[in-house]
């Protein structure tokens, strides 16, 4: 059977291996009993046709209806919330990233002043983004943010930690910790509001079967055992490209739906080994370099991520008559449209050049830069 038959339909009862070149499809249909499976990855083949075999999949031989829409899960979310919640305080952690945005929009859409956003300024951060996430959250949002800085403990916790699974679990406890802390001061707070994705669940989480954890983020699999707070994660099912929809019909700035996703963990996780403040320092001049060169050449809104990760090895160099020996940076920059898969990015020779030379030029404790072309999978985008 040909991959083109596939895509047409699938009679009763039919068990079907469809194979090309770059593509395998097992599709299995049993209308009698209403059972109905597929098994295809066109996300990782990159199969021209992908789309269309799940669309017809799904509403040809599944019969499904494709009611889903922004408005509708928007209003649908705002009632489950509001029912959910009931007269409870919420607490939000927010980033200043889309995600917990558009979650904490619609949360306060559904229980008003009950909801109270939360900052946290772990010493992970980049270059002046504690000011900047501060500024634009009170100019766009009417919502009390209550902003804390914590660097210090953070790092205090970290110290000596090299492990990536470790790094998110002491970040993921810290932030609870804190939040747990601040819900004391502010009465008597139910939820904790999460901006979770459904990539984050699916990276975290271990299913019966043949499926592995990948890694923990730290806002699901990173989440302590003992909690005193409930969590509250409207967009768990949802992908990043449907959260800038829904972010653009909610009228969230231009900046903050094209803001390039940043991990919870923050920079602990691109310092690969142990994490100190020297490193982090060296790591966000870097990182402010990146980003200028990036939206200078246009490059921002086109590329899904661009940025650096410190390696916790030194090479030799020469700076003028001077010999050095300084850290490697890795510039990574990727395509993709969910974060599930990704492709690194065809970038000129000319721009990775100019990012080079201002990183070695400009960063005190970089001598190199190498740039990654790994693909995800069987790379994950971030080292860590």
């Amino acid at each position: 059977m040909s991959h083109q038959d596939l895509i047409e339909d699938l009679p009763l009862n039919f068990i079907a291996i469809a194979s090309s070149e770059n593509t395998k499809v097992a599709a299995m249909v049993n209308r009698e009993k209403k059972i109905y499976g597929i098994q295809f990855h066109p996300e990782v083949t990159h199969t021209p046709l992908g789309k269309k075999v799940f669309e017809n999949f799904l509403y040809k031989i599944c019969q499904c209806k494709p009611g889903w829409n922004l408005k509708s899960f928007i209003e649908q979310s705002v009632k489950e919330i509001k029912e959910k919640v009931g007269k409870d305080i919420v607490v939000a952690g927010v980033s200043g990233g889309i995600d917990s945005l558009v979650a904490a929009v619609l949360t306060h859409k559904a229980i008003g002043h009950q909801l109270y956003c939360i900052f946290i300024n772990n010493g992970l951060l980049r270059k002046g983004e504690a000011e900047e996430v501060q500024k634009r959250f009170k100019e766009n949002f009417k919502i009390d943010l209550i902003y804390v800085d914590a660097s210090e403990r953070f790092l205090k916790r970290l110290k000596g930690v090299s492990d990536p699974e470790k790094k998110r679990m002491v970040v993921g406890e810290e932030f609870i910790r804190i939040f747990e802390e601040k819900a004391k001061d502010i009465g008597k707070v139910e939820y904790l509001l999460q901006g979770t994705l459904y990539p984050d669940v699916i990276e975290s989480i271990s299913l019966e079967g043949p499926s592995s954890k990948i890694k923990s983020h730290h806002n699901v699999g990173g989440l302590p055992e003992e909690m005193k707070l409930k969590v509250l994660e409207p967009l768990k099912y949802l992908f990043k490209d449907e959260v800038r929809k829904i972010a653009k019909k909610l009228k969230l700035p231009e900046e903050v739906i094209w803001r390039q996703p940043f991990p919870g963990p923050g920079l602990s996780i691109r310092v690969i080994g142990v994490v100190d403040k020297e490193k982090l320092d060296i790591l966000r001049e870097a990182d402010e370099i990146i980003m200028q060169e990036i939206k200078k050449n246009n490059l921002y809104k086109k590329v899904w991520q661009s940025f650096g990760i410190l390696l916790p090895i030194k090479t030799v160099g020469v700076m003028g008559d001077i010999r050095t020996y300084d850290f490697v940076l890795v510039l990574r920059i990727v395509n993709s449209s969910d974060g599930m898969t990704a492709d690194w990015a065809k970038i000129s020779d000319k721009i990775l050049g100019e990012i080079s030379n201002r990183i070695i030029n400009e960063v005190k404790g970089i001598n190199r830069v190498v740039y990654d072309i790994s693909s995800k999978p069987p790379a994950t985008i971030e080292w860590e």
